[in-house]
């Protein structure tokens, strides 16, 4: 099967938001804050990247990546909030496609990290860690970016 990955659309979010509340990424109902809106929010916000992998036009997947500023990184930390994956695709290409779009779009922003919390049985951990991800608190993995060097004047 042929997957297209790319950055989603304001149109492309409802879509998104039916897939994570099939899987259960979505808070519960007395969450503060409306999941779907701040989804559509995500879209255009330029601290934050939301991306899909797509099969025959039909949502194999999703991610949401958000930045927060860092003085002890000396940039920003990306934050990959939301990975999920549709029943019926192949979950391990479809993870590593979303995967590496969360790296390069956090390399695009200027990110020196990308952090994702995952418990040890998480599913697809051999993804995150064939990307260099590695464990650096409980719960929490961390994949360092390539900074780029400055030239020279």
């Amino acid at each position: 099967m042929e997957y297209l990955v790319r950055q989603a659309r304001i149109t492309d979010v409802d879509r998104l938001y039916a897939l994570c509340a099939e899987q259960g990424d979505v808070p519960d109902g007395d969450s503060p804050m409306d999941s779907i809106g701040l989804l559509r929010q995500l879209v255009y916000l330029p601290n934050a990247s939301v991306a899909l992998v797509e099969a025959n036009r039909q949502v194999a997947g999703g991610a949401v990546l958000g930045l927060r500023p860092s003085v002890k990184t000396g940039g920003f930390v990306g934050t990959i909030d939301v990975l999920v994956i549709a029943n019926g695709y192949d979950g391990e290409k479809v993870a590593d496609l979303l995967i590496e779009e969360m790296l390069l779009s956090a390399k695009r922003k200027g990110c020196t990290a990308v952090e994702v919390m995952l418990a040890s049985d998480a599913a697809y951990f051999s993804s995150w860690q064939a990307h260099g991800f590695s464990k650096t608190a409980t719960n929490s993995y961390r994949a360092p970016i390539a900074v780029r060097t400055r030239a020279a004047r």
